[in-house]
């Protein structure tokens, strides 16, 4: 480095001045010694996109990181670019209508926003009583299979941007065996828009619970070799114990809330503090560790889908007990009208339903047709309704004007406030703990941007 002896003359900068200033002359090519002084003098600093590493930055979440080499001095995430504008269409919509929309929030989880929703409109319309305990019984089965599948996702994509595939495999394993269990139940792997305000269209197909206790064990299994391979791993340890961490105030003040608080310590869990759905009627506990690092998030995850599995086996009990029972409100006005029949085709309404209405009582054929064209009125008010999603809380909150459809309807997607702790996890860490910290948090962008 030189000095320039014009700048000295013209500028009254004094020689103190000149030498405590850095000024940069590139020279005869030396641009080694160049960015060897501002290495130095820590100037190395940049701004980058990163991505995509995680299946929510492939084009739809943006992280822009400001490295000071390989540390992150800053952070900043940028949610909206999937434009679902599910909440928004949800206003144009009857109020049956609307499980389809929330359903494509979470599509990792998708019965969870179903089912809250679901007990958000029954709150409305006063019916919350009223609905069949068959149907709860399902509900919490179908909720408990999805929160196993979510956190076998979690951990098996965690560890597939690590480079181990072997986890990708086996999670993607055992996430096969319960979709399979769904597309017997609902028709669908995913999106199923199975749960209805008062309960269900209809009951389990007939086997189902004896299809259901075979498949479990294969689930059971795949969870088992997933520890194997990574909780006493040296390489996952090292990659993951002390990254990521966060303070238990810092995600109380974030709104953090899943997985991730309880690995703090903090066993807050809806079913067992506000229950809903008959949760109160089953035995379980709540998986809590010391601190809120990579590493206990991932065993905490594996601790749930444990306890999940007992719940399941509780409600199929359950299920035996409450066979032939109804599975929808009595009310007509509420009541889906389907009366479902599966033929030939895999598909199709009961032919004593079609009977019904086309040929032996035209007031059942406007009733059906004024229903499900229209919907049903919700009488005007406001509520907010909570469940415990696989990834944390979700809110649910409707507002009724009156009308055959919602006034507005919002969702405070865990997934989304999670995202908020991302900056504090990982400044001041390595680049490369970025992505376990993004994998760590679990989430889903449909849900984010809703």
């Amino acid at each position: 480095m030189t000095t320039d002896s014009r700048f000295h003359a013209t500028s009254g900068a004094t020689e103190e001045d000149l030498n405590s200033a850095p000024q940069h002359h590139a020279e005869g090519g030396d641009w080694s010694d160049l960015t060897a002084e501002a290495e130095r003098l820590g100037e190395e600093r940049i701004v980058v996109n990163m991505g995509p590493v995680h299946p929510s930055t492939h084009g739809v979440f943006r992280l822009l990181l400001e490295l000071d080499g390989e540390y992150v001095r800053e952070l900043r995430s940028s949610t909206g670019y999937l434009h679902t504008g599910i909440e928004k269409n949800m206003e144009y919509r009857t109020w049956v209508q609307g499980v389809a929309f929330c359903t494509r929030m979470d599509y990792v989880a998708p019965f969870f926003q179903e089912v809250g929703y679901a007990l958000a409109v029954e709150k409305l319309l006063g019916i919350t009583d009223q609905v069949p305990r068959r149907a709860s019984q399902i509900r919490v089965l179908l909720m408990e299979l999805n929160r196993i599948a979510s956190h076998l996702v979690a951990i098996a994509s965690s560890n597939n941007e690590l480079g181990a595939t072997t986890m990708m495999t086996l999670g993607f394993r055992g996430r096969e065996d319960i979709l399979r269990i769904f597309e017997r139940i609902t028709g669908l792997r995913m999106n199923h828009s199975y749960v209805r305000p008062g309960g269900l269209p209809d009951d389990f197909p007939e086997g189902t619970i004896e299809y259901i206790r075979e498949l479990l064990p294969n689930v059971k299994k795949t969870l088992e070799e997933m520890q194997d391979v990574v909780v006493q791993n040296p390489i996952f340890k090292a990659r993951h114990v002390d990254i990521a961490t966060m303070p238990i105030a810092g995600m109380l003040a974030l709104g953090m809330t899943g997985p991730n608080l309880r690995a703090a310590g903090l066993p807050f869990d809806l079913r067992k503090t506000q229950p809903y759905c008959g949760y109160e009627n089953y035995e379980f506990e709540v998986p809590t560790a010391d601190k809120s690092d990579a590493y206990n998030r991932a065993v905490i995850r594996f601790a749930e889908a444990y306890e999940s599995l007992h719940i399941v086996y509780q409600v199929l009990e359950d299920l035996e007990e409450s066979e032939g029972e109804p599975v929808m409100v009595e009310n007509p006005k509420i009541a889906w009208p389907s009366k479902m029949s599966i033929g030939n085709d895999g598909q199709g309404q009961s032919y004593e339903h079609i009977k019904e209405i086309m040929n032996d009582s035209m007031e059942s054929l406007i009733h059906h047709f004024k229903l499900v064209t229209e919907g049903f009125s919700v009488p005007p008010g406001q509520t907010y309704q909570l469940v415990e999603h696989a990834k944390g809380t979700l809110g649910v909150h409707l507002v009724s004007a009156g009308g055959t459809r919602p006034y507005r309807a919002h969702f405070r997607d865990p997934g989304f406030s999670n995202l908020q702790s991302l900056g504090m996890m990982s400044e001041g860490g390595m680049l490369s703990d970025v992505i376990i910290a993004l994998a760590s948090i679990d989430p889903v962008m449909g849900g984010v941007d809703r």
